[in-house]
Order: structure tokens, then C-alpha cells, then sequence
């Protein structure tokens, strides 16, 4: 399991790695404004689906803390809103980031017969929370997980779906890390995952820091590594989830579905409850962030293009619900048909 705490809240701020200096530097930045936070959020230092609603709910506080106590009740709780939008509006694709925000707004506003100052320190509770709750279904997550993938010896993942994207163990590698506590040792092998490569920046220094063996490939040679008989399994996180089943993950996962389906590679998404968004119907509906031409023609400063080229680079794309094997989530593991079986495991 990790050791590495990606967000607490500590000494009066919000502490985050900062994991856009991975791998090369373990540093942490503490983060004592919402601007700093939304900053924080928009620019990567904190990301992964469950860390940036963690972040969200903590940055909410940080929004809201400073507001004079003695103005009405009404204005507070309309700052408390708007705070959270501003949050929100950083990154859209992540729905776990609005769903925190969400859950910060409900606390405020069924705590309206308390005093201004209650209401904060009410917040500051919650935010923790939500952060010790994610723990706890990060190792539910492992623990279903590891039932599912156990039989499977080599697995890939894509992007960065560990402890350093969640409060706790991760998603998609929590049933390794759960493995490895049990005695069970998988060969992992991480795409770099352009045009950030967190793959290569975070999945491998993360891995080989729990000493997990773990061999770092290009995008492009998945496909071939498929062919050689490498892969038993795929495991990815989620950012989102519609109600059928598809999925968005970082860009390049649905391409990783369509050759695990070409090879018989069994696919799997990990991802908690609070990832899915019943209220969309299917992954034509989820926003696609797209992100700044930078990050792929001037990529860590160095040019790697014409200045003046046209760059599209959307964060994420939507895997269709019929390429993917299972959704290992906190309740258990969800199969076809997503459409009756998603709506089942809510009710649990």
C-alpha cells in the first residue's frame, strides 16, 4: 500500500503532492486559497477523479472560511455556492470533483439553523470526510478487485489510477496493492500515456515505490505487446460514468479497449460509486476537457512541434460499455448488463 498521503488537511491547509514535479521531486505545496486550489486542480498538481473531489470539498472551505460572520445567513450560503461553481468550472470531465462540491452545498444548506462560524467548521468536517471515506473504499475497491483479477498474472494499466490519484490505495491499482498484502505479486506493465505521461511520471514511480515490478511502454506499442501474449488483463480508473456503462477515462483508454477486445484481453474499469453519473444516459452525453495546445507541441519545455501548428487535445474519451469486462466499484463488481446492473448496485 502507498505510503505517499497525496491530500490532508494539516496545520490549518490543505497539504497536496505536488505531481507535476514527479517523478523527479516528491514535493508538497499546502494550498491556502480556493484560487490556489482551483489552480491547483486546473493545472494537474492534484488530479484523479477521487483527488480532486477531495481537493474540491477542501477548496470549498478554504472559499468559504474567510467570510465575515456577521452578514446574513443568506448571503453566506449564496457564497458558498458560487464558490463551489467556481471549483467545478476548473476541470468538467470529472464528475467526482462537481459531486463534492455538491455534497459541501447540501451540508450548508441543511445546516442553516446553526450560526455562520458552525456552518464552516460543519464544512471542514465534512471535507475530512469525504478524504477518510475515500480511503476506505479505495481498500473495498482493492479487495473486490483483487477477487476479480487474482487468476490473472501480467496486467496493463493506463494513465494514473493509484494512491497518488485518490485519498487512499487508488482504483485501478488498489487490487494490486491488496495483492501484494496477501502475498500476490502481479507484473504490471503502465502506458506512458501521452501528452502528460503520467503513466511514465507517476504509475511507474509509484509502482517501483511499493516495489512492484512494473514495465513503462509507449502508447503506441500496446497493441503489439497484446500480440506477443504479454497481457492477461487491463485495468484502468474512470473519471466518469454513465448510467449504461461507458465510460471516460484519460485519452487513449478507449483505443486500449478496442485492442484488448481485438486479442481477447479481458478490460476492466475500477472506480468508486461517486464516479458514476446517473443522470447521464450514455457516454454521448459526458463534457470532453480540452486542454491547452502547449502540452503537446512545447511538452515539458521543450518545442516538440511548429509553434503555429493546429493542436487538438481533449483530456479524455469515452470507452463504450460493450468493450469493458466488469466495473470494479467499492459494492462489488458490476457486469452486462450495465444498463439493469448499475442501477441494482445504486440501490445497495
Amino acid at each position: 500500500m502507498p505510503q505517499v498521503k497525496t491530500i490532508r488537511w494539516a496545520d490549518d491547509t490543505c497539504r497536496i503532492v505536488d505531481q507535476t514535479q514527479l517523478p523527479g521531486v516528491l514535493a508538497y505545496e499546502d494550498v491556502t486559497t480556493i484560487e490556489r486550489m482551483y489552480d491547483a486542480i486546473k493545472k494537474l498538481k492534484v488530479r484523479g477523479a477521487p483527488a480532486i473531489g477531495i481537493a474540491g470539498a477542501f477548496g470549498l472551505y478554504l472559499g468559504v472560511r474567510d467570510f465575515k460572520e456577521d452578514r446574513t445567513l443568506k448571503d453566506f450560503l449564496g457564497h458558498v455556492r458560487s464558490q463551489g461553481d467556481y471549483l467545478v468550472s476548473s476541470r468538467p470531465t470529472a464528475v467526482n470533483l462537481s459531486w463534492a462540491v455538491e455534497r459541501m452545498n447540501k451540508v450548508a444548506l441543511q445546516s442553516n439553523s446553526l450560526s455562520i462560524a458552525e456552518i464552516k467548521s460543519a464544512l471542514l468536517n465534512e471535507a475530512q470526510k469525504i478524504l477518510d471515506e475515500d480511503i476506505l473504499t479505495c481498500l473495498k475497491i482493492g479487495e473486490n478487485g483483487f477477487e476479480e483479477i487474482k487468476k490473472y498474472k501480467t496486467i496493463l494499466t493506463h494513465c494514473n489510477a493509484g494512491g497518488l490519484a485518490t485519498g487512499g490505495m487508488g482504483t485501478a491499482l488498489a487490487p494490486i496493492y491488496f495483492g501484494k498484502e496477501k502475498g500476490v505479486i502481479f507484473n504490471m506493465y503502465a502506458d506512458e500515456t501521452r501528452p502528460l505521461l503520467q503513466g511514465a511520471r507517476i504509475t511507474a514511480f509509484e509502482l517501483m515505490a511499493a516495489g512492484i515490478h512494473v514495465t513503462l511502454i509507449c502508447d503506441n506499442m500496446s497493441a503489439a505487446v497484446m500480440a506477443m501474449g504479454k497481457i492477461d488483463a487491463v485495468i484502468v480508473g474512470a473519471d466518469r460514468i454513465a448510467a449504461n456503462g461507458d465510460t471516460a477515462n484519460k485519452i487513449g483508454t478507449y483505443g486500449l479497449a478496442l485492442i484488448a477486445q481485438a486479442h481477447g484481453v479481458p478490460f476492466y474499469v475500477a472506480a468508486p460509486f461517486s464516479t458514476f453519473d446517473l443522470g447521464i444516459k450514455t457516454g454521448k452525453e459526458i463534457p470532453i476537457e480540452l486542454r491547452e495546445k502547449d502540452e503537446i507541441i512545447n511538452a515539458f519545455g521543450k518545442p516538440t512541434a511548429p509553434a503555429d501548428v493546429t493542436v487538438f487535445n481533449p483530456a479524455f474519451d469515452v470507452t463504450p460499455n460493450k468493450l469493458i469486462t466488469g466495473i470494479i466499484t467499492e459494492r462489488g463488481v458490476i457486469k452486462q448488463p450495465y444498463e439493469v446492473t448499475i442501477k441494482e448496485m445504486s440501490r445497495r
